[in-house]
């Protein structure tokens, strides 16, 4: 983290290059995020590119009173969640549906791959892109603390502290959402 002090203290200089390294740190994971707040990955990707604006706007406002990436990610949240009321409000379009896309109008199947280190990349890439497709079937809250948690490797304060919820509730949260994943796919394998 004490490279994105000095990232922010480059970027509050007038320092296109550092901006350029935080987008290129982050931008994955908060589009992870986002599409498992809005359901949609066009509608993550505007998030996403709201939120980068919103940081170079505010960046002189960061106080480091919490971590940069926490900041950030707070940043996303706010805006993914007004996003998403926004997408509820106005219903889902009807003719989003294809080969590329789900019924809920996003990516059919992962634009990338959660796992980056595994022995079995084959095994593990496929493992993967089965528990992103079963994601949207946990509740809301199990959803968005499993994202920051096992894909974005947020710490449990620092998840507590972006949902505004307690550590006991984070816990729990976390421990129903990876169950729930786990007999998921369960039901799916003793298919085969």
């Amino acid at each position: 983290m004490d490279d994105d002090a000095a990232l922010v203290a480059r970027l509050r200089a007038g320092d296109e290059t550092a901006f350029v390294i935080l987008v290129r740190k982050y931008q994955a994971g908060l589009v992870r995020l986002a599409q498992a707040t809005v359901g949609s990955n066009a509608v993550a990707q505007e998030v996403t590119q709201d939120t980068w604006l919103a940081v170079l706007r505010g960046v002189e406002r960061y106080e480091s009173r919490s971590s940069f990436k926490t900041w950030l990610y707070r940043i996303l949240l706010y805006r993914a969640r007004s996003a998403a009321d926004r997408e509820r409000r106005a219903g889902s379009p009807e003719d989003v549906t294809g080969e590329h896309f789900d019924g809920a109008g996003a990516w059919a199947s992962p634009v990338e791959p959660w796992v980056d280190r595994a022995n079995d990349r084959l095994t593990a890439e496929r493992l993967a892109q089965r528990v992103t497709g079963l994601l949207p079937m946990l509740p809301y809250a199990q959803q968005q603390v499993v994202v920051l948690r096992d894909v974005e490797g947020l710490g449990a304060s620092e998840v507590t502290e972006l949902l505004g919820i307690t550590d006991g509730n984070q816990r729990v949260l976390l421990h129903r959402g990876r169950a729930r994943l786990r007999s998921l796919l369960a039901e799916e394998v003793s298919t085969y």
